[in-house]
């Protein structure tokens, strides 16, 4: 549900599309540097460059793509290359990652490499831009922090997708730029949150929009840089400042993390909003969670239900939770009720973006992406602590118990099951923390990187999926090949493709 003032968004976003986001990709132009000197003249300016970015995370009216970053592209991708989801479209590109045959040509995997660079070569915009502008030191640095958290999540997505890649920062820079390290990569994403997390407030004002990135939005991003990356003291330290902010914390029941009122709620970091701003925006704004997820006999039951079951979740998946883990009902449908009475089994179609009382026709969806949630902030400590201290220690339990403690609850009383972890080592309790992963964020785009940094690709993909074997390359998505065409400069290839 988009929580964003878009007062002022309109008129300016159009023209930021027209210039920016709807050129090809890396392309820039000399007369951009005209455009941002006499575009920045108001706050309000300001505040349009920075929305331009949100926008494109959800949504975008450039052609071909009618959906933007975290629209779907990003999250199925995810789910399909790893143990999570299977492919159900009649479609080449998404059979691909589910079976880990693609190959440079994979139009999802450049739709994603396309729209994020959209999204940060507006960031660039904005941020070359508002200091131009005649106003308060604190207004300025607050909307330059908004577009460098944004510029650095989309560059964190990217590198740890593609590995080596162009770093571009400003506009009217190089038409073909090479790639650049992931080091340098990682240090501008740390530059970038740095600031964010220096300059944002911890909350906003009502009248200024719930949904904008916050203090907190980007300590917690840059505790799963600093985990990525390997910097264990950083990371805790970075979980410790985001739980010690008194902002944060676990919802007693798992269902009301995913009911739409208590989006931007005390659960939530960061979100991408969905949803059509009262009408009064006129990009596609409707998430396709529903759509993609819910099975398709549901629209045969329901009338006004649009759900086509593009994507299932695997059986694996559902049989590795506890019967009784209120994840699993929560997030997995196995079984519809039928308008007469009777009840139909169902391959496990994941549910957990369905709220029944607010959207209870399902389909295209006001629900926001919930791209960073405080859960993972306490199994991020956790995992942390596992590697600085080479075993888990009692703060590591701790945190990871909490998770598993609200699992218990079935809504009305906490279940005797999933018990406390204790006295496991270093190896084991690595095991249990990706599990309890697996179980937690399902369908929310983690559990490929998840995959990638325990290094799991290979042993627990094909215990899910027969047959499906994931190599060493896979541990990056290939360059895509339409960019290589326009820039030779992005050579070589990574390895594999």
């Amino acid at each position: 549900m988009k929580k964003i003032l878009f007062r002022y968004l309109l008129p300016s976003i159009l023209l930021l599309c027209g210039v920016l986001a709807c050129k090809n990709l890396l392309e820039e132009n000399p007369q951009d540097q005209v455009f941002i000197d006499n575009f920045f003249e108001t706050e309000n300016d300001a505040t349009a460059a920075v929305n331009s970015v949100y926008a494109i995370l959800n949504a975008t009216s450039s052609a071909p793509n009618f959906g933007g970053v975290y629209f779907s592209a990003y999250w199925v991708t995810t789910g399909l290359a790893s143990d999570e989801m299977a492919n159900r479209l009649a479609s080449p590109d998404f059979d691909q990652l589910a079976d880990f045959s693609y190959r440079p040509v994979n139009g999802v995997l450049y739709e994603f490499w396309t729209l994020a660079y959209k999204g940060i070569n507006n960031a660039n915009f904005a941020i070359d831009g508002i200091p131009k502008l005649k106003a308060a030191d604190a207004f300025k640095n607050r909307r330059i922090g908004e577009a460098r958290y944004l510029r650095g999540m989309l560059y964190f997505d990217l590198v740890r997708w593609f590995g080596d890649i162009p770093l571009v920062l400003r506009l009217g820079g190089a038409v073909t730029p090479s790639r650049n390290s992931k080091a340098e990569i990682y240090a501008q994403i740390i530059s970038d949150l740095e600031f964010a997390a220096a300059n944002l407030p911890e909350s906003y004002a009502a009248n200024d929009g719930l949904g904008r990135a916050t203090k907190g939005s980007a300590t917690g991003l840059l505790a799963k840089v600093y985990l990525t990356t390997g910097a264990w003291q950083k990371s805790i330290d970075a979980c410790n400042s985001v739980i010690s902010s008194g902002k944060y914390g676990l919802y007693s029941d798992f269902t009301e993390a995913f009911r739409v009122p208590n989006e931007n709620g005390k659960e939530t970091l960061f979100s991408v909003g969905f949803g059509t701003a009262n009408n009064s925006i006129s990009f596609w704004e409707e998430g396709q969670f529903n759509v993609r997820l819910l099975p398709r006999k549901l629209s045969g039951q329901i009338p006004g239900v649009n759900a086509q079951g593009w994507q299932v979740a695997t059986q694996n998946l559902y049989d590795s939770y506890n019967p009784q883990d209120r994840r699993r009902a929560v997030t997995l449908l196995t079984i519809i009720n039928n308008v007469d009475g009777s009840t139909t089994t169902v391959e496990p179609h994941i549910q957990k973006y369905w709220d029944r009382v607010n959207e209870p026709l399902a389909g295209n969806t006001s629900h926001d992406f919930p791209y960073l949630r405080y859960a993972d902030v306490l199994l991020m400590k956790a995992e942390a602590l596992n590697e600085l201290n080479n075993g888990p220690n009692v703060d590591a339990y701790d945190a990871v118990n909490q998770v598993r403690k609200r699992a218990r609850f079935n809504g009305t009383t906490e279940l005797p099951i999933l018990p406390d972890l204790q006295g496991l080592a270093y190896q084991s309790f690595k095991d249990a923390l990706l599990l309890e992963r697996r179980h937690e964020f399902t369908g929310e785009g983690h559990r490929w990187f998840d995959l990638v940094r325990f290094q799991k690709l290979e042993t627990l993909v094909p215990i899910a999926k027969p047959g499906v074997q994931p190599q060493p390359f896979h541990y990056l998505f290939p360059i895509p090949q339409g960019e290589l065409d326009l820039n030779p400069n992005l050579l070589p290839q990574n390895m594999g493709y």
